[in-house]
């Protein structure tokens, strides 16, 4: 698989939306040799993704060749697994989302028979879509860690019973096309990353029923040896003094600042509310405790990327998930960085809520899966 898959979307989505139409457009966009980019084009030309498209006006020398996106080439179809539900869309080759739907999914069954069911889902509504052209491949985001290489979940937390399983291979069973996996948090870290300038180093955090953020230095999505760079759910932290975390570990900052900890803290406190989304919704309606649980919880995630700030001196850190939805939960992550980060870090930080929304997470399945289709369609051509 290459390795800058939102380097090749962000290509294919500058000439979609003609932002740049020729290879000097997209050299000076880009930042890049007009000799890299010209490689890069004339690949996806030969692979049948970009295609010539006449001539533009001269600036003197030789009138530069057009570029468009080859539409009918195909889409792709993306999928963000949660706890509870899947988020599916198609998107078009040059990263635009073409249709989205919501199904309930629940995780906590036996792994083969979540991947039948979601597979079963996925069929389902392509057959109501009926998006243009064939499909091309499909990318999955999943709430634990995943090793990319083998297409396997990695000592998952909230998924049990999948530690060290083959979800690659099990999905390849079902979809005779290309299939690659990743880390939900990585995914909405790679979406947010494609349609933004080139070069930026993000930071972001899907904070819902548990905490995992995706990390993006100088715009290419860094997974870390293991594959675990990123996950901030297990930093210890003193808030949370002794309380038990999924992980096997204490204190962990999931078991204070998550979804489901604000679930467990206030159904002690005897408010009736079994899921993130009722938190969500009974903060909303202005009830003090849980909008005090939700801005506690924003208070000590903010703690706990204040030291990553510090260290990885990021342009922006974004926030998704269900909690983001809350304006305190975002307020008070923003007071938290702004209070204990040095001053140079967040001079000209940008902290806000992910561009995409809930979507964030599809954008990104779709541009790693692109990447390998479009691997694969360069290769053949070769």
């Amino acid at each position: 698989m290459a390795q800058d898959p939102a380097g090749l979307l962000r290509l294919l989505w500058l000439v979609a939306h003609e932002h740049a139409v020729s290879r000097m457009d997209l050299a000076r966009v880009l930042g890049l040799p007009q000799s890299t980019v010209s490689v890069r084009t004339q690949a996806l030309i030969s692979a049948g993704v970009l295609v010539e498209s006449g001539e533009g006006s001269s600036a003197g020398g030789r009138r530069p060749k057009l570029l468009s996106v080859n539409a009918g080439f195909g889409h792709v179809w993306a999928a963000d697994v949660g706890s509870r539900h899947v988020r599916i869309g198609a998107l078009d080759i040059a990263g635009n989302l073409l249709h989205v739907a919501e199904r309930p999914l629940d995780i906590n069954r036996e792994p083969a028979e979540v991947v039948a069911a979601f597979a079963d889902t996925v069929r389902e509504v392509a057959a109501e879509a009926r998006c243009p052209g064939r499909q091309l491949g499909i990318g999955v985001a999943f709430p634990g860690p995943v090793d990319v290489g083998a297409g396997t979940i990695t000592l998952p937390s909230r998924m049990p019973g999948w530690r060290g399983f083959a979800v690659r291979d099990a999905l390849r069973e079902h979809f005779d096309l290309p299939v690659t996996v990743d880390n939900d948090a990585n995914l909405q870290a790679l979406g947010e990353s494609v349609a933004g300038p080139p070069g930026r180093t993000l930071l972001v955090v899907k904070a819902g029923t548990g905490i995992g953020s995706g990390l993006v230095v100088t715009g290419r999505l860094y997974r870390g040896r293991a594959g675990v760079a990123g996950d901030i759910s297990h930093v210890r932290v003193p808030a949370a003094g002794d309380r038990p975390c999924t992980c096997g570990n204490r204190g962990c900052l999931e078991t204070v600042a998550s979804g489901a900890a604000l679930v467990a803290q206030l159904r002690e406190q005897g408010v009736d509310v079994n899921s993130t989304a009722q938190v969500m919704a009974t903060a909303e309606d202005g009830h003090p405790d849980a909008t005090t649980a939700v801005r506690r919880a924003g208070l000590q995630l903010g703690e706990v990327l204040a030291t990553v700030v510090n260290f990885g001196n990021p342009d922006e850190v974004l926030l998704g998930g269900a909690l983001s939805g809350s304006e305190a939960f975002v307020a008070a992550v923003r007071g938290a960085l702004y209070e204990r980060c040095l001053p140079l870090a967040t001079r000209e930080l940008r902290i806000d809520r992910v561009r995409f929304g809930p979507d964030a997470g599809l954008y990104g399945a779709g541009a790693l899966v692109l990447d390998e289709v479009f691997d694969e369609a360069i290769r053949s051509k070769r």
